[in-house]
């Protein structure tokens, strides 16, 4: 599965953590923990990219993939709020009115590998190696190129350190929540999940009459004390970060700005301009 492949080798370069991730048809959600801010870019930007094109090649998509860049939003170290996100997580599909259990999902997702312990495989494909290639039908250039993947899940930062049975039986108690949950919901509202042969009947590139949309928090907490201290930690930041683009327009190259930010780049300077 390319997904899967460029998801695990977008993984293994730059070393981040995968808790929980679903790829739908028209967006996904990863849940990681990465050590900077910079990390997670250059993960994202490999992800994505690579993403696109491949998505690009399949459905024949002409133009930007993306609608917009990606949104992060931080989680706290609250156990209520990293379960809470993986749970959001799982229930992707079935929040949608698709599948009636995350286990019926048919597109891409971790639910299986949490609950049973499975080695999430993918494909890679050398595009690289494969246009410079000489010879071969096209069939032999792509086995040829084809490269296995694994995306290596990470227990959720509050539950490090726990047996693997334990871990299991969480998931097993948030996937048969979600269960319950959606069904509850069909039965008073007088509905039925879309179901998985004809949510993979549906055309990639058509648009939904009317899109759920909200704009996404600041942050994920679990309560008013985790939710003012990050702010107040953001608000910092941005102080500090002002502080330092202030110096830097007035010509400080050193500025200090604070850990995690990506200064500005350098001016440009004009070859006359340049030091001899």
């Amino acid at each position: 599965m390319l997904v899967v492949g460029i998801l695990g080798r977008a993984q293994r370069l730059y070393d981040v953590e995968i808790h929980g991730y679903v790829v739908l048809s028209n967006h996904y959600h990863l849940l990681v923990t990465v050590k900077s801010a910079l990390q997670l870019a250059r993960f994202m930007a490999y992800f994505q990219g690579n993403l696109a094109k491949e998505a690009g090649r399949l459905h024949n998509w002409r133009g930007p993939f993306w609608h917009r860049r990606y949104q992060h939003v931080l989680v706290s170290d609250e156990e209520a709020a990293q379960v809470n996100r993986l749970l959001y997580i799982l229930g992707n599909g079935c929040k949608e009115d698709l599948v009636s259990s995350p286990l019926e999902w048919p597109g891409v997702s971790s639910v299986e590998a949490l609950l049973f312990g499975k080695e999430d495989r993918g494909v890679w494909i050398d595009r690289t190696g494969e246009r410079r290639a000489s010879g071969g039908t096209k069939v032999e250039k792509q086995f040829r190129f084809r490269q296995r993947e694994i995306v290596v899940l990470s227990p959720l930062p509050c539950w490090g350190g726990m047996e693997p049975s334990f871990l299991r039986e969480r998931v097993h108690e948030l996937v048969a929540q979600i269960e319950t949950e959606t069904d509850a919901r069909h039965r008073a509202e007088g509905t039925q999940p879309l179901g998985v042969r004809r949510a993979l009947r549906q055309d990639p590139h058509e648009r939904p009459v009317r899109s759920k949309w909200s704009p996404a928090p600041l942050f994920h907490c679990a309560s008013k004390e985790a939710r003012s201290l990050l702010k107040e930690a953001y608000a910092s930041f941005c102080v500090a970060f002002r502080l330092a683009a202030s110096r830097w327009q007035r010509g400080d190259l050193s500025p200090g700005f604070p850990a995690g930010a990506f200064p500005p780049p350098l001016p440009l300077q004009h070859l006359s301009q340049a030091p001899g």
